[in-house]
């Protein structure tokens, strides 16, 4: 099972940037073990949604031709938790985007709130190239990049509608 840290993406611009939403819900199992008393969003799990957000930004960018991995946390500072009823916001811009990698810059908002700045650096990884990783893309399965067509609007005629 792969867990999604996003819920929907709401603006996207190829190869530049995106935001993306996460709804905290009381209803998610990790709010109930991580302070009981007091359920927040483990900001690692933030930090793994901004990552999601950003390495789909990135794959997209090079049509999900190769592996997208985090490799580097670069920076991450918070300045305040999100708990159950927030509605984060993913903002992400590639700052740099060659065939080793990419490096992102990210921000997390609730409502016009900043709470975090999460800075990220991934590797590109072909698996053909790199011994013992499956030749196949082993990232974006139809899982991540749903995600992606969901937000561009169907072609006209295909019955189908952005949601």
């Amino acid at each position: 099972m792969r867990w999604i840290w996003i819920d929907k993406f709401t603006q996207f611009e190829s190869g530049r940037r995106a935001v993306a939403v996460k709804n905290v819900t009381r209803a998610e199992e990790h709010l109930h073990d991580h302070f009981p008393a007091w359920p927040v969003m483990p900001p690692s799990l933030i930090i793994e949604g901004v990552a999601q957000t950003a390495g789909i930004l990135v794959g997209e960018a090079r049509a999900f031709g190769m592996n997208v991995i985090l490799a580097k946390i670069r920076s991450a500072t918070f300045t305040d938790y999100a708990v159950p009823g927030d509605t984060l916001s993913y903002e992400v811009e590639i700052e740099t985007l060659d065939d080793h990698g990419a490096t992102t810059r990210g921000v997390v908002r609730r409502g016009q709130e900043e709470i975090a700045r999460v800075d990220l650096m991934f590797s590109h990884v072909d698996g053909a190239v790199h011994a013992g990783l499956p030749r196949h893309n082993f990232v974006f399965t139809g899982t991540f990049t749903d995600l992606v067509r969901s937000f561009r609007p169907a072609p006209p005629g295909s019955g189908g509608g952005d949601s």
